[in-house]
């Protein structure tokens, strides 16, 4: 006969159990999560044009004197001026493709061109496109990489003629199903600043899954 002690501790070694197991399932769940490669990154967001842009872990702040702060309308894009550097006294340029243990990475480089000091503090807006110049939908995740961590974005005051950097990294993932091909980059200093278009030569570099990308700072972290 099962008495009234027997019952309780039948009913507490039950319950044991049961939170044992609800702790073994969640300390299982992050080997359930594909490892790609660099730093997990945010949610993509979709743009009017269907491509898919990562929304930075900070905001984007590239200031000029005068702009509107973050969540304000997106002012339009400043054009050059006679002698090729924009309004917004901002350029960017990519350097070669870089190689290594199969893996590809583009340094990108963020000058003043202009005659007054620029504060910067933010990621690089880069965007995939096709033969046609249209937008692809390729994520861009703010991240480190094979090549080196993302510390985030350092704020400066970039005096004339100063320079930043910013690492661009092709990621493979688990989950990344076919690849897209691609024609070029349109880069940017931060999103609503003018782009250059750089042509993607090479089929290895052409092909695309996501980008990983580095925050702008003096140096690349190592």
């Amino acid at each position: 006969m099962r008495t009234a002690a027997d019952s309780g501790r039948r009913g507490a070694t039950a319950a044991a159990l049961a939170l044992t197991g609800v702790l073994g399932l969640s300390g299982c769940a992050g080997f359930l999560v594909p490892a790609g490669e660099g730093e997990p990154g945010p949610s993509p967001s979709p743009t009017s044009a269907g491509a898919v842009r990562a929304t930075p872990p900070n905001p984007i702040d590239i200031a000029t004197p005068g702009a509107p702060r973050p969540g304000a309308p997106t002012p339009k894009a400043p054009t050059p001026t006679a002698t090729g550097c924009p309004s917004s006294g901002l350029v960017v340029t990519m350097g070669p493709v870089e190689a290594a243990m199969m893996h590809r990475a583009v340094g990108l480089t963020l000058t003043n061109c202009g005659s007054e000091p620029r504060r910067v503090d933010g990621y690089p807006s880069v965007q995939a496109l096709d033969e046609n110049g249209d937008p692809l939908p390729v994520k861009v995740n703010p991240g480190g990489s094979y090549f080196g961590p993302d510390k985030g974005p350092e704020s400066v005051v970039l005096a004339p003629g100063k320079t930043m950097r910013s690492l661009l990294v092709w990621v493979s993932t688990p989950t990344g199903g076919d690849l897209i091909e691609g024609d070029a980059l349109e880069i940017a200093p931060a999103p609503g600043l003018e782009a250059r278009t750089f042509p993607l030569e090479g089929s290895d570099v052409r092909l695309l899954d996501e980008f990983n990308m580095t925050g702008w700072r003096t140096k690349i972290a190592g």
